[in-house]
């Protein structure tokens, strides 16, 4: 599956009106099971995309802080938002603090906004009932990605450069939007 094709699957399971990781599990269930591992693998292809220290730091601000798993579920959400507002985060992710639902969760003091766990497991979901055994796609995955690991090479960017989330002026520095969303307008 390439970028395009996931894109329009993504779009097509949002005009669902049940969740957007039931709707990718109900779209993807009736595909090939080598559709959905597809679509695993461009899943994780743009989620290792947004694997970098500014995306993380992005996080940070909006989720109050943000550990290992937390950054899969906010790489998984920022897949989620869709190829707009994805492709924004990637190339600014201070882009973000102009999102209308990260501007109200600001308000409101929400920290969950764009972290979507849920959404990490919709293939391996739509897989297990489409084959009926959820241990199957695990298996599948693993073979899936051992094909190609001699086939596809890593885009080598790398995280870029790392910093602390913990220094407000940094963080103002680096992420001036998002900062001013969840850090207030103070110098430090």
């Amino acid at each position: 599956m390439d970028t395009e094709a996931f894109w329009r699957a993504l779009e097509a399971a949002k005009d669902s009106d049940k969740p957007l990781d039931v709707a990718v599990v109900d779209h993807l269930s009736v595909v090939p099971a080598e559709e959905i591992l597809a679509f695993e693998h461009r899943f994780s292809r743009l989620r290792d995309a947004v694997y970098r220290w500014d995306v993380w730091a992005a996080a940070y601000l909006i989720g109050g802080g943000c550990s290992d798993d937390g950054f899969s579920d906010f790489t998984a959400g920022l897949v989620a938002l869709g190829r707009e507002w994805y492709e924004r985060a990637a190339a600014c992710p201070d882009a973000l603090a102009e999102h209308p639902a990260v501007r109200i969760a600001a308000a409101a003091g929400d920290q969950d906004v764009i972290f979507d766990e849920d959404f990490n497991f919709a293939a391996s979901r739509a897989y297990e009932r489409l084959i009926g055994d959820s241990d199957a796609f695990w298996e599948a995955w693993e073979a899936y990605t051992d094909a190609r690991a001699t086939t596809e090479e890593e885009d080598g960017k790398g995280m870029g450069e790392s910093f602390d989330f913990g220094d407000a002026q940094q963080m103002r520095r680096r992420l001036p939007r998002l900062a001013a969303l969840h850090l207030g307008s103070g110098p430090g």
